[in-house]
């Protein structure tokens, strides 16, 4: 949607090296951000540093384990971390609104649209979204990858016009960002620039996602038709500076804009219970330009147990996934349609997803 930007801002960006909050750096982009929203930008803000300032509260006495120790420091942090952000945006006379979420939550349909309901309606009456993940009980598989992920799927469900990625680095390297040979990628581009030669993948203390998964994301937002920069968080007025259009840091162009529920089903992967295996005719037809939706014809096999609605993977006949879809029929339907002319579609473009 024009003029609104979701903010990504990472645990290296917000703490110190002793792990304590950098309040001032805080207020810095809490200013910019009242400052983009002073020109009628809506802006949601996905931030990290929950677990970090809960660790600069308390020290645990009793032994815990890791999940045990991130739930606890996660739980006293949220605190601390929202009570900044709220007397920051207080003295701008802005309020700020907390909403935590997991990874289930992006997967069932019903909570999906209700989560983006809450948004819109923060948004809409001109309140900043503060979103983080519920670490306190996001755990194992219910975690996102890192805050990057859920600000790449906040981004679609909101269909921004723009995602910054804040980090302590200025962009994306083409190689070790500690080699003087070294130098940011302005504008990222897949067909010149191969992430296994980022050789730089180092994780902070007070965060979990590296450069690579950066990456991931931005490709993600981008085939969604959002543009991604990935930043330094602690460049002076870096927030105006590429809202203004400056080249600073890393760009990823987006591609052509899906829909919402095309959004909801690009992020629903591990949430797919089959498969449909399609020949190569079919692979093609999918992949090219044209609109066409997969057609009982082009699959040669359909693997586990699925209903009617239900996210299917679309893989060609070497296992590759090439795209995700709503499955018009159940999968023992789907078997009988296999190789036949003439059929209604398994997967209609409209419910059709592609890499």
């Amino acid at each position: 949607m024009k003029n609104r930007i979701c903010i990504k801002i990472g645990s290296n960006v917000l703490t110190q090296e002793n792990g304590l909050p950098n309040e001032g750096l805080i207020k810095k982009i809490v200013l910019q951000i009242g400052e983009l929203k002073s020109k009628g930008k809506q802006v949601i803000l996905v931030s990290s540093g929950a677990v970090a300032a809960g660790r600069s509260l308390f020290k645990t006495v009793k032994k815990l384990d890791t999940v045990a120790e991130r739930q606890l420091l996660a739980s006293l942090g949220q605190v601390k971390l929202i009570n900044i952000y709220t007397s920051l945006f207080k003295e701008l006379n802005q309020l700020c609104a907390q909403v935590l979420v997991t990874k289930q939550d992006f997967k069932d349909r019903n909570h999906y649209l209700n989560m983006q309901n809450c948004l819109n309606a923060l948004l809409s009456n001109d309140i900043i979204p503060i979103v983080n993940e519920n670490d306190v009980i996001s755990i194992t598989e219910l975690m996102f990858t890192d805050n990057d992920e859920l600000a790449g799927l906040v981004s679609g469900m909101l269909d921004v016009e723009s995602l910054y990625i804040l980090t302590n680095v200025d962009g994306i390297y083409d190689g070790n960002p500690e080699h003087e040979t070294s130098s940011v990628i302005s504008e990222f581009d897949l067909k010149t620039h191969q992430l296994e030669k980022i050789t730089s993948n180092t994780k902070s203390n007070f965060g979990r996602g590296g450069i690579i998964t950066k990456c991931n994301t931005a490709l993600y937002v981008a085939g969604l038709g959002i543009p991604v920069v990935i930043a330094n968080g602690k460049t002076e007025h870096i927030l105006n500076r590429i809202a203004n259009g400056e080249k600073i840091g890393t760009t990823f162009k987006p591609k052509k804009r899906t829909s919402s529920l095309k959004k909801w089903i690009a992020h629903s992967q591990s949430n797919a219970k089959g498969q449909v295996i399609v020949n190569e005719g079919a692979k093609k037809s999918l992949v090219s330009e044209k609109v066409v939706s997969l057609l009982p014809i082009g699959v040669t096999k359909v693997v586990g147990d699925f209903m009617k609605g239900d996210i299917v993977k679309i893989m060609d006949e070497n296992f590759n996934e090439i795209g995700l879809g709503l499955s018009r029929y159940n999968s023992k339907k789907a078997e009988t349609l296999i190789g036949l002319k003439n059929q209604k579609p398994i997967i209609h473009y409209d419910h059709l997803y592609l890499h």
